[in-house]
């Protein structure tokens, strides 16, 4: 990690910025696997199996017997453990719930709004050196509740043409049927486009690495919605002399563990605590069994030095996380001042792990900076405002005149006359 000791707001810039890859090829790859799913269907599909994932298909859908066979292979205790998880997220995002009020604007005007379940949503979810499970119930949770019709789920199989089976066991807790075998790039193609067995989705949801997330982008330019923009999962950590050096080396390198272009950025005000920090990551590190992953990730990360809150803050601020962790003394009064992040951690206790898994907050967050326009996603992810009017003739007194004089002022005849012929109708 690159070290910085009292930066100059020049150098701020240079803090926060996110690796970069030349993605020209990359593009041009996803482009075409793309163009040739929408042409040909499942038979491209489990061509593109065969060639990424190593998997020879001859049905893309999970069976019931593989979700029965799935049910034996997980331990109970981890059955237990994702049973919680999802009880907790359930519970937070029913407090989601919208309540649509009826308002008067004027007499005789009443406007309102409805919220609406998408009806085809697709949930992708990683399966290659972390499956990732979890994703499972964050995505799968609010969708349930929010009553979309259908739910298809997509993650890639190992070679042998299995799910890992948590995912099959956290996808059944949740309440979801619809899945498939299949990953990346061609996943997200099947589910924009339709296949012959993938249902088309109005709007796809869940992380990936750079060929799932260029697919996305991809995608939501003509055929399907996406959750956000995102790229490498990051967090930002804030801590004073207060700080568990081990608490917070134990935070960075769960975040560097993701991958190599995942990035961590210790923000603090104490050179003490910073040294301390970087003893126990270099120790905590030699005993992680993805040390060259974290190890990688690392060398994209920062250590920054600073001269007080503000400025610890500002810095944040400036990067805007997707998870934000703050391990100093008066956490309370910092985390009103937080202004761009996706997902905040308040305390020496609340370690990223917890929002990752259990705690009940979703763990779908916007990354890449994407914190300063995006939120996470909840309910309303899973959901349309419809908004609704009603008139009666009193309300055409009270407005109709500003409407016809709205309307005349931007030259739009018909949309004036529209109103005209109600009013006189009122006489």
């Amino acid at each position: 990690m690159k070290t910085y000791k009292y930066p100059s707001t020049d150098q701020w810039s240079e803090i926060v910025s996110r690796p970069r890859l030349d993605l020209t090829q990359l593009n041009a790859t996803v482009a075409t696997v793309l163009n040739d799913i929408k042409a040909r269907g499942d038979e491209a599909v489990r061509e593109y199996e065969l060639k990424f994932d190593k998997a020879n298909l001859k049905d893309l859908a999970v069976t019931e017997a593989e979700m029965d066979e799935a049910e034996k292979l997980v331990s109970n205790e981890l059955r237990d453990a994702i049973i919680l998880a999802h009880h907790n997220i359930k519970v937070f995002h029913v407090s989601q719930r919208f309540v649509g009020q009826k308002v008067k604007t004027q007499e005789g005007v009443t406007c309102w709004q409805k919220s609406v379940a998408i009806e085809r949503v697709g949930l992708y979810i990683p399966g290659g050196t972390a499956p990732l499970f979890s994703t499972v119930l964050m995505l799968a949770t609010p969708a349930k509740i929010a009553g979309c019709k259908e739910i298809v789920l997509c993650t890639p199989p190992n070679r042998e043409g299995k799910v890992n089976p948590a995912i099959l066991v956290a996808a059944c807790i949740a309440g979801v049927s619809k899945i498939f075998k299949i990953g990346g790039v061609q996943a997200i193609g099947a589910m924009a486009y339709g296949t012959e067995s993938v249902p088309k989705v109005f709007k796809i949801f869940g992380p990936g690495n750079q060929y799932v997330m260029a697919a996305k982008q991809h995608v939501s330019l003509d055929e399907v919605a996406i959750d956000m923009p995102a790229g490498p999962s990051e967090v930002c950590l804030l801590a004073d002399e207060t700080a568990n050096a081990e608490f917070v080396a134990a935070d960075l390198l769960s975040q560097a563990e993701h991958g190599i272009d995942s990035q961590v950025l210790l923000i603090t005000t104490s050179e003490s605590k910073l040294n301390e920090v970087m003893a126990e990551t270099e120790r905590q590190l030699a005993l992680l069994p993805r040390q060259e992953i974290a190890a990688k990730a690392l060398d994209n990360s920062r250590y920054v030095l600073v001269s007080s809150a503000d400025e610890m803050l500002a810095l944040s601020n400036l990067y805007a996380p997707e998870h934000l962790i703050l391990q100093v003394k008066d956490y309370e009064q910092l985390a009103e001042r937080v202004i761009n992040a996706g997902s905040v951690f308040l305390g020496p206790f609340a370690c990223e792990s917890a929002g990752d898994y259990a705690s009940g907050t979703n763990h779908t967050l916007p990354t890449h900076g994407y914190a300063t326009a995006y939120n996470g996603v909840n309910l309303d992810s899973f959901c349309r405002k419809i908004t609704f009017q009603h008139l009666t003739e009193e309300g055409i007194r009270h407005i109709g005149r500003a409407v016809e004089l709205m309307a005349e002022a931007e030259q739009l005849d018909a949309h004036k006359n529209a109103m005209t012929v109600r009013m006189k109708a009122l006489k």
